[in-house]
């Protein structure tokens, strides 16, 4: 390592942050990146560990030792030429990712982990800055082609990976825009378009064509893509959302949480024209679900202009600290606290919403909750039991449901008679499915997961399906993960 005692001289730096007050007068990015000396400080805190369990926390394997060492030594371009190596869009995960490499860094068993996520977002962007992101075609074609289904990290990494090889890619997107849930699902002051815009330039460049308002399926059929491809690649995510299904449902203000999300992400796009809009302004807003998305309704909602925001979560509160039963170098799920949180919520835990409660004319007013406890049952199993006497009604004009999402749709995999496993995911081995020359890859394939693991799965998968098409295959591969649980 270029500073061997770096993790005992210097402390860990994150970006900083525009102020609460100012960043929620709008949708743009709001974090101040570190100076040069300071990232190059935190490159020379990777410590010589012996074993870098970073290697295995990241779902892609990152080279993480080795592009920290190029950043203390101020090798920019070698550094980004390390990420680059096993990630296609380090801008994408530096912004978005929940770091499980950091959780596994051997720096965090006593201190504070290495900044390895700020440290992969400031060699891309500087790399973008610098002009060494370019498109990069092969040298030759191979004369087969490949449909990919879908235009979110896994698709956009399947088909860079497949243009590489030499395969004519073509990109098929039902939306009016590339980039599935980067670009619908992520508020812009978490990730502004521009940043997938440009890649998609890169990739355009390298000879991937995207045809976008192509919804296979219904407005083009999947016949006529067997019939012109040589192997099709689904990557359409699992996008079946969970309901709750309590008295009050149906009531006008009880939103999923995507469909708020997405329709404020087109109105930032100049889109304007809804079958109705979706506006927190001026509303006592509910939230219920935790998880990532949950907090994004809450910024959007701040942003808005929401007179109240709470957020609602069914499970206790976590704790600060890593959980005894979740050693390193094993993701914890412990509390965690993100920049929208910090804008102002009222967060509330071991709480379960039993009813939605309108007006005469079908407007949501309030919804009544009730505490919770999760006991361990006889079977070993924890099971959720209701507190009696701890029934509340609150005042609630819009509820967003984050509750995540139950699975891919239905509609390619019943008309391609697809086999699916025991949580309606495409089952596949190798990452092809039971059809000949049909391939799947992303949340379509594992359920709902990270972003890391979506472009691990769409990279992955572009192995095989050129193995398939060419006999057998020069793309990298990784030690199969196909049978490990997800987070």
């Amino acid at each position: 390592m270029g500073k061997v005692t770096g993790f005992l001289e210097y402390d860990r730096k994150d970006e900083g942050y525009i102020a609460p007050e100012e960043r929620v007068k709008n949708y743009k990015e709001f974090t101040v990146p570190l100076e040069e000396a300071d990232l190059k400080e935190q490159g020379g805190r990777c410590m010589d560990c012996g074993i870098p369990f970073c290697h295995s926390g990241c779902p892609l394997g990152n080279l993480i030792p080795d592009f920290n060492d190029a950043v203390y030594k101020g090798r920019w371009k070698e550094a980004a030429t390390i990420l680059h190596a096993t990630n296609n869009f380090p801008e994408f995960t530096g912004r978005l990712c929940p770091a499980p490499c950091e959780e596994a860094c051997v720096l965090g068993i006593n201190a504070d982990p290495v900044s390895i996520e700020n440290i992969e977002k400031n060699i891309v962007e500087r790399a973008f800055d610098e002009g060494w992101v370019v498109p990069q075609p092969p040298q030759k074609r191979t004369h087969k082609s490949v449909a990919v289904i879908g235009s979110g990290p896994s698709g956009l990494a399947a088909a860079q990976q497949l243009n590489r090889a030499g395969h004519t890619v073509t990109v098929f997107e039902r939306d009016s825009k590339v980039g599935g849930l980067l670009r619908y699902g992520i508020p812009d002051f978490k990730m502004e378009k521009n940043v997938i815009d440009r890649r998609l330039a890169v990739l355009e460049g390298e000879g991937i064509t995207f045809k976008t308002n192509t919804y296979v399926g219904q407005t083009i059929s999947v016949e006529k893509l067997q019939n012109e491809y040589d192997a099709i690649v689904l990557c359409g995510g699992a996008t079946l959302r969970r309901s709750i299904p309590i008295k009050g449902a149906h009531l006008k203000g009880v939103y999923q949480a995507m469909d708020f999300l997405k329709q404020n992400n087109e109105r930032q796009d100049g889109i304007t024209e809804w079958d109705e809009a979706i506006v927190a302004t001026d509303k006592n807003v509910i939230v219920i679900g935790g998880g990532d998305t949950g907090s994004d309704c809450i910024g959007t909602s701040n942003r808005q202009g929401a007179k109240t925001v709470t957020n609602f979560e069914i499970l206790n509160r976590p704790t600060i600290e890593r959980p005894t039963e979740q050693p390193w170098p094993y993701y914890p799920m412990r509390l965690r606290t993100s920049s929208s949180h910090k804008e102002g919520v009222e967060r509330v835990f071991s709480i379960s919403t039993k009813e939605f409660v309108g007006d005469a004319s079908g407007n949501l007013t309030g919804l009544i909750t009730s505490e919770v406890e999760w006991v361990t049952n006889d079977n070993g199993r924890r099971e959720l039991k209701e507190l009696p006497g701890t029934e509340k009604e609150w005042a609630c004009d819009m509820a967003f449901l984050a509750l995540g999402f139950t699975g891919p749709e239905k509609t390619l995999i019943d008309q391609l008679h697809l086999d699916t496993d025991m949580r309606g995911n495409v089952k596949a081995t190798s990452y092809a499915t039971n059809v000949p020359g049909i391939f799947t890859a992303g949340d379509m394939r594992r359920g709902q997961s990270l972003i890391v693991w979506a472009i691990s799965e769409g990279r992955q998968a572009a192995h095989h399906v050129d193995a398939y098409l060419m006999g057998s295959s020069q793309l990298p591969l990784k030690d199969e993960d196909s049978d490990l649980p997800r987070r």
